[in-house]
């Protein structure tokens, strides 16, 4: 990879942050179970300006994961453009979680795993760590968030 661009400020990095959870569909979910097998696939997620919204069949790896485990890390972006999220885990069922996440989620995805045929519960995930990076030469800085509050 050629670097012709100058790094980000931390300040861009978040506000790049903040439009990519506006506006992409997809994120990778890393979870592992109790044996430490990881288990990585993409799921659609709503972002509520406080936490991120994931929804999955609780019995599928990721859902018995998520729900045994009580944290993952989420990744956006392919290897060039990456943001990495460390985030703690709740489960909510479909019916306990908050209307106003499942209504975000709803609006973005077109999907409602409420009215879904099929059985599906909620995660909340709360960011305690994101990393930002766009090439090598923005690893320093790349810190936004560390302990669940923003750096930048």
């Amino acid at each position: 990879m050629k670097i012709t661009e100058p790094p980000r400020s931390p300040e861009r990095r978040k506000r790049d942050l903040l439009s990519r959870l506006a506006t992409e569909m997809d994120i990778w979910v890393a979870t592992a179970d109790a044996d430490g097998l990881p288990c990585l696939v993409p799921l659609w997620f709503a972002w509520d300006g406080e936490a991120l919204w994931l929804a999955t069949r609780p019995t599928t790896p990721t859902g018995r994961n998520l729900r045994g485990g009580g944290r993952t890390r989420l990744a956006l972006g392919d290897t060039l453009d990456v943001v990495l999220i460390d985030g703690d885990v709740q489960m909510y069922a479909a019916e306990e979680a908050p209307s106003a996440a499942a209504e975000t989620f709803l609006a973005k995805t077109g999907w409602d795993p409420r009215t879904d045929g099929k059985p599906y519960v909620w995660f909340q995930v709360r960011p305690r760590a994101i990393q930002a990076r766009n090439g090598e030469h923005e690893m320093p800085g790349r810190h936004l968030m560390r302990d669940g509050v923003w750096v930048v």
